[in-house]
């Protein structure tokens, strides 16, 4: 079976003095290959945690994770992670960066500088390939840790908040190239954020958990992100519908926020 599927998923931690923390219960979610999904909630509500059992770092307690039809038991190429910030070799240049994946393979220098030179024109920074990372802005590194990853042709790119430390402009040309990428290599994209309106813009199917232990409230599919394929995406914010499930969920939200807080004064 093709795409992923995350059966009856459940997460606790056990503490050094004997109690334990639930992070998530029984989520189940099945994802069809090429999908985009965003992933909102309240802080706390297991969004991150998720995202590492998907990528292997973790071992749930309970429940599976299926992809292609083999169970996720730990890191693999075949999922590939963007964080919040690029996790990149600062060391090394922007092309030894992108082509770091391909070299661990083992790939002849020929077909990995043919890579390479590919996806640094997909992401705009042919231009800066011998620069070293620590000389580009945040946005530039975070189209390197793009193209990183794709070097190493993942069947899923997993991404932890990677464009919330961007300045509100860098952010919204990101935004346009995730859609871009995702549009163009066909790879399933599964994306955190804290933003409502980064998470209508990039997910075709949108998920709102709810807080500890962390479970699915409430699904949406939507479509801003095919909309906003080489559009303006200021453009597509200006959508009725785009208002009205925006304050939709930021009602959610702010409702299970008031709940946690209530919960912490009870305490």
């Amino acid at each position: 079976m093709s795409g992923l599927q995350i059966d009856k998923l459940s997460m606790r931690f056990d503490l050094p003095n004997g109690s334990s923390v639930q992070a998530l219960k029984d989520v189940s979610l099945d994802l069809k290959a090429g999908e985009l999904l965003s992933v909102l909630g309240p802080s706390g509500c297991g969004k991150t945690t998720l995202l590492n059992i998907v990528a292997g770092f973790l071992a749930p307690t309970e429940g599976t994770i299926t992809l292609n039809g083999h169970k996720v038991t730990g890191p693999a190429a075949e999922r590939g992670m963007v964080f919040q910030q690029g996790a990149l070799f600062e060391w090394m240049s922007v092309r030894e960066n992108v082509g770091f994946g391909p070299s661990m393979k083992g790939m002849p220098k020929a077909e990995k500088a043919k890579i390479v030179d590919h996806l640094l024109d997909v992401v705009g920074l042919q231009d800066f390939k011998e620069k070293a990372v620590y000389e580009l802005s945040g946005g530039m590194q975070q189209r390197v840790a793009l193209a990183r990853c794709l070097a190493n042709e993942p069947d899923v790119i997993l991404m932890d908040e990677p464009l919330g430390a961007l300045d509100a402009l860098t952010r919204e040309k990101m935004q346009g190239l995730v859609l871009k990428l995702w549009k163009e290599t066909g790879k399933t994209i599964i994306l955190i954020t804290h933003s409502v309106e980064e998470a209508l813009l990039l997910g075709e199917r949108l998920i709102v958990m709810a807080p500890r232990p962390g479970r699915i409230h409430t699904e949406y599919r939507l479509p801003f992100a095919e909309m906003g394929v080489g559009q303006d995406l200021r453009e597509v914010k200006k959508h009725p519908k785009f208002a009205e499930t925006r304050e939709e969920i930021l009602g959610m939200i702010w409702d299970m926020e008031e709940e946690i807080m209530g919960r912490t004064e009870d305490a």
